[in-house]
């Protein structure tokens, strides 16, 4: 098989880091169209709607492996979505993909991509947190200055900085446990069998929704919106980090800092920076997905065609952005005497140390709110 990808290979170390890129590659996006199909054919034979001999024949040539990926990227634009050529070639081998449409396809697709993309989505969420809990527990009573418009207040500790890097990325992660991916079968005008729809999203590892939902798209808002506030939750600590290594600030340095091909004094925060530039790219893909809710009647003509790629996206840059993220914050140096030497006005850090210790108390017991 010819292997093909829109991944960027001149950008793609910067925008498609750790192991969400690889499940939102084009070859995943084609394997959870094949599962969608493989796990329609096997419901239907238990259903008696195909034979035994015609389920096994269709699940054996969902493989993506089989397919020619660029064949069916140009397949797509006879019926506009690539679910098309792929049923035109399961149909060859047996009566694959009945009672279902292309976007029955695409959306169970899109929903396993999506479930699939989290697990290493919010392991480096989860990592990128538990890095921040450490350095909140390590500098707990570290003090330094606090800085409101840019300019120092009154003292805090790095400890409470840190702290509050934790509650969000562990907000950020809650919400996107919280979202219930759904299978898709309601057939050419959402009245498919919605028996053989719970069997399918049981035989996937999917929700079962009340209705079809193929204009009814609050699921993709939802994860569009849920993806974007873990980018900015990322994005978040990013930006202190990369305020914090200013040359005339020094308080924190990461372990692997990049330098410059002008300057060689240069230390460049590297990892909050790229961090930086994927978190910063959610909230236009985030506005293409809920502009494209507003769909006409039980098919969308183009607002759900204007999904896939934006959603896809989105899955790797907020993956990529929780990646760095964690690279930069599992070796973030402090500078505690920096701190102390940079803090322009006396005094203590006040309640710091016990906010400290209560936010620790209720880390990864966040709930979405």
């Amino acid at each position: 098989m010819r292997r093909s990808s829109s991944r960027s290979e001149l950008f793609g170390a910067v925008e498609a880091r750790g192991a969400v890129a690889q499940a939102t590659s084009d070859r995943a996006w084609l394997q959870a169209m094949l599962d969608f199909e493989a796990g329609l054919a096997r419901v239907h034979a238990r259903a008696k709607l195909l034979t035994d001999a015609e389920s096994a024949a269709i699940v054996a040539a969902c493989d993506a492996d089989r397919f020619d990926i660029a064949e069916i990227g140009a397949g797509a634009a006879e019926i506009g979505n690539p679910a098309g050529p792929i049923v035109k070639a399961l149909r060859e081998i047996g009566p694959a993909h009945q009672g279902a449409t292309s976007q029955d396809a695409l959306d169970t697709a899109t929903m396993l991509v999506a479930k699939r993309a989290l697990v290493p989505l919010l392991d480096d969420l989860d990592g990128a947190a538990g890095a921040a809990a450490g350095l909140a527990r390590e500098h707990r009573d570290t003090l330094m200055a606090g800085r409101t418009l840019l300019q120092q207040a009154e003292p805090i500790t790095f400890g409470l900085k840190a702290a509050g890097w934790m509650r969000g990325l562990d907000r950020a992660a809650a919400r996107l446990r919280a979202f219930r991916p759904a299978a898709q079968l309601g057939g050419a005008a959402g009245t498919g069998d919605p028996r053989i729809r719970s069997a399918l999203a049981a035989e996937l590892g999917l929700h079962d929704p009340l209705l079809s939902w193929h204009t009814e798209r609050t699921a993709i808002g939802e994860l569009a919106s849920s993806l974007a506030i873990a980018a900015g939750a990322a994005g978040k600590v990013a930006r202190d980090i990369t305020l914090l290594a200013q040359t005339e600030v020094m308080e924190v340095r990461e372990a692997a800092p990049g330098g410059s091909t002008a300057m060689a004094h240069k230390q460049n925060p590297v990892a909050a920076i790229a961090a930086l530039a994927c978190a910063s790219q959610a909230p236009g893909l985030t506005a293409t997905l809920l502009a494209s809710m507003v769909q006409e009647h039980e098919r969308a003509a183009g607002a759900w065609h204007a999904e896939w790629k934006p959603l896809s996206d989105l899955l790797t840059l907020t993956g990529s952005a929780a990646a760095w993220l964690r690279t930069s914050l599992e070796g973030l140096q402090v500078d505690p005497e920096r701190m102390r030497a940079n803090l322009t006005r006396p005094g203590d850090a006040g309640s710091a140390g016990e906010l400290v210790d209560r936010a620790l108390a209720a880390h990864r017991t966040e709930v979405p709110t």
